[in-house]
């Protein structure tokens, strides 16, 4: 959805500014009484629809790209909840339109799914790195934050479990895994691998794809 708007972003700023510009003809073309009402009503109607966009938007963006991706998947098959899937090949910008991930970068692989923790915690693995690049986000759609990241810049490369529970959930965490804690059950999940070469590109898909969920009540 994003996308649509950088894609449309001229005729946006077209109607905005032609909105304007009406604005300021009716200014002139009013007086008195009706003037000051008019003006009481322009600046009630966009301080309305600007909070109800900003606060509504994070949402209707991930509702949109929950639908995505559960229905179409992300250039595959459609992708369950709770479950990872692996782009085979980097994003570049002749990328299909069919992938949500295609931002013009050649040079990584991209993961994504989407958790719904009301059933109980996942369990994030990651296999060891050997020093590549890689990360793993996790947004919470309703305001668009990342609250926790997973990758060489904050956990380093090795191998590692990680148990990414939700707000309401009480239990203990095994020493073996680092705990995640989520404000919502729902989180989207988006992780990047990268990749050196052409002939790199096996060895790095080969890894996306042991970057994988499990429910804890299945361990």
């Amino acid at each position: 959805m994003n996308r649509l708007i950088l894609k449309y972003k001229y005729p946006i700023t077209f109607a905005i500014l032609a909105v304007l510009a009406w604005v300021v003809y009716r200014y002139f073309s009013l007086g008195g009484s009706q003037l000051i009402s008019f003006v009481v009503v322009a600046v009630l109607v966009w301080g309305l629809g600007t909070f109800v966009f900003l606060y509504f938007w994070p949402s209707i963006t991930y509702s949109a790209y929950k639908r995505a991706v559960v229905v179409h998947g992300l250039g595959g098959d459609p992708i369950p909840i709770n479950t990872l899937y692996a782009v085979p090949t980097p994003s570049s910008p002749s990328a299909s339109n069919s992938s949500l991930l295609a931002t013009g970068t050649d040079d990584v692989l991209y993961i994504g799914g989407l958790l719904d923790l009301s059933k109980g915690p996942q369990i994030l693995h990651v296999p060891d790195m050997a020093g590549r690049y890689y990360s793993v986000q996790f947004t919470d759609p309703s305001d668009g934050t990342n609250f926790a990241y997973v990758g060489k810049r904050t956990t380093g490369t090795e191998a590692g479990d990680y148990l990414i529970i939700g707000p309401s959930w009480e239990g203990t965490v095994s020493q073996t895994m680092t705990q995640i804690a989520s404000p919502h059950n729902s989180v989207l999940v988006i992780g990047r691998v990268f990749v050196e070469s052409d002939s790199d590109l096996p060895t790095a898909y080969g890894l996306a794809k042991q970057i994988q969920l499990t429910a804890l009540s299945h361990c």
